[in-house]
């Protein structure tokens, strides 16, 4: 079970909290995770400079307790050589890296960005594809599987929530050894109850007994425990969804006590209100499902 972070920020000019960080490090350890992705899209890595970015690693490295997955995304080539090259220095375990964002690149553009990053970084530490359709161009299953079978990459993260990918990866991996993770937490379940190695999931962040309990419940076969946590979760998932990302992630995030600091983009009137509502249900919710994930 590996957790997609946020980031903690200040309250004022959107600068990393390096602190909050740390203490959110100290919380999913404490709670029972795998590992830990720092610095993804739930990260919001983008709003940080390189040299924030490379800090965060340095000392979130040297706290967790847990191996730390080191997104290193960038728009360029270069700029993710850079942001990998460090990351692995300052003890990342593994790095993670999604094409390059904002303007939109063919399935040739993308396999080549993979393939010369990868020969530029070599072999000191595992990498990771990390295809997510939601915030740049999209990998087609096709692209990922021509890149894992290279043999340069340890797997990937697939958060496209597209069972079909998932298959089709899966189809792979009986002839080509590497680790299929999904990152879309809408399909854990299903993905996972299939084979899946596991997830880097974001919904964790917020409330690991969720995500801890219902992977257990499914590697013991308990099926009436994996349908009410499953429930639990497509709930969650939805109120989420009204919100961007990765807002209401960061919210729930602060009701467990934790500072988050203020979203990227102010929300308008109305999304105000439903986050108020959003709080609210959390309160009786939360409860309810840490007592059923322990169960």
């Amino acid at each position: 079970m590996n957790v997609a972070a946020v980031t903690p920020h200040r309250k004022e000019g959107h600068q990393a909290d390096l602190g909050a960080t740390l203490d959110l490090i100290d919380y999913l350890c404490d709670a029972g995770v795998k590992g830990i992705a720092l610095l993804g899209s739930t990260g919001e890595f983008l709003h940080l400079a390189p040299d924030d970015r490379l800090h965060l690693v340095q000392f979130a490295a040297k706290r967790s307790r847990v191996p730390l997955i080191a997104g290193v995304g960038h728009s360029t080539l270069d700029g993710a050589v850079a942001v990998a090259e460090r990351a692995a220095e300052a003890g990342a375990a593994a790095l993670l890296l999604m094409p390059p964002y904002f303007f939109r690149y063919d399935q040739a553009d993308i396999r080549e960005f993979y393939l010369q990053f990868a020969a530029r970084i070599g072999a000191s530490v595992p990498l990771y594809l990390y295809n997510i359709p939601f915030f740049t161009s999209p990998m087609s299953c096709d692209a990922a599987c021509e890149l894992l079978r290279t043999g340069r990459f340890a797997g990937i993260k697939d958060s496209s929530g597209q069972f079909e990918y998932y298959l089709q990866l899966k189809a792979l991996r009986e002839s080509q050894a590497f680790t299929l993770l999904i990152g879309n937490d809408v399909i854990f379940t299903q993905a996972r109850s299939d084979g899946a190695d596991g997830v880097v999931s974001g919904v964790a962040c917020a409330v690991p007994e969720l995500m801890l309990g219902l992977d257990s419940a499914i590697r013991l076969g308990l099926a009436e425990k994996v349908a009410r946590l499953e429930a639990h979760l497509q709930e969650f998932i939805r109120w989420l969804d009204r919100f961007p990302a990765p807002v209401g992630v960061k919210e729930a995030t602060a009701a467990r006590g934790l500072k988050v600091g203020p979203p990227a983009v102010p929300l308008p009137p109305q999304k105000q209100r439903e986050l108020d509502e959003f709080r609210e249900w959390l309160r009786g919710w939360l409860p309810q499902v840490r007592k059923e994930a322990a169960g």
